[in-house]
């Protein structure tokens, strides 16, 4: 624990997962109800919204530092007990064993190599003993990772925060549980997925405009028709983690 699957076999092992939402994911594997949430990269915080308002979590905290997704996120209507945040995993503005879950929802990947192993103690810091810690991560792997990587190919993030969660039992968190699943990403349309993608990296704006020809074939290739939206398969993966003490 965990299991990291090799790229090699990806391509037998991933249509035997689960076909499920990446939320349904977590809620199979987290039990919210009452507890204090952060959520590390929040991007538009509609999860954390979520968690609160939805599902019943006591209170949200979400921690983003990207100004196009904070400006999203403070776009929306004010909701009691979700506070949204601007901060990064490596330092946290929160106080010491101030929370019971830390999720983060396909974000791990997204912070910065060098600066890993303070977040991962930062996690470890603001969870309250017993607290869980949730990471929900893209493989790199299938058809909507191929189609992304025309842009920006996180093969290599995305395998470093894997094994970085290798490596959390000198800070006190004991692997649990891994979930093994195919997550289907819907869009309604090759703009939704330009947005989606530059939404969450400034950066790819003109890596996008450079290569959008390609990127439209691809997307017509690729994309499975589902009623008025198109569908991709995004095998992911779902870790476990708990704060001993």
């Amino acid at each position: 624990m965990p299991v990291t699957v090799p790229p090699s076999v990806y391509a037998q092992s991933y249509p035997l997962w689960p076909r499920q939402g990446s939320r349904d994911t977590l809620l199979q594997a987290l039990a919210v109800q009452g507890k204090r949430v952060v959520d590390v990269g929040c991007g538009d915080g509609k999860l954390v919204r979520w968690l609160v308002h939805e599902v019943g979590a006591a209170s949200g905290i979400g921690l983003e530092c990207s100004p196009r997704q904070l400006a999203k996120a403070h776009s929306l209507p004010a909701l009691a007990n979700v506070t949204i945040i601007e901060g990064v995993a490596q330092s946290m503005p929160l106080p010491d064993a101030s929370t019971d879950v830390v999720i983060f929802f396909n974000s791990l990947h997204h912070v910065p190599h060098e600066v890993m192993p303070q977040a991962l103690a930062e996690v470890a810091r603001v969870l309250a003993p017993g607290g869980i810690l949730y990471v929900n991560e893209p493989i790199a792997y299938g058809p909507f990772f191929d189609l992304c990587r025309l842009v920006d190919d996180e093969t290599t993030v995305r395998t470093t925060a894997q094994q970085a969660l290798t490596t959390l039992a000198p800070l006190g968190l004991e692997a649990l549980n891994e979930y093994q699943y195919c997550h289907t990403v819907v869009m309604a349309s090759f703009e939704a997925f330009r947005e989606r993608l530059v939404s969450a990296n400034v950066e790819r704006e003109a890596l996008f405009e450079q290569h959008e020809t390609d990127l439209r074939t691809a997307f017509a290739q690729t994309a499975t028709a589902t009623g008025e939206s198109v569908s991709f398969d995004q095998p992911s993966i779902a870790l476990t983690f708990r704060k001993v003490g």
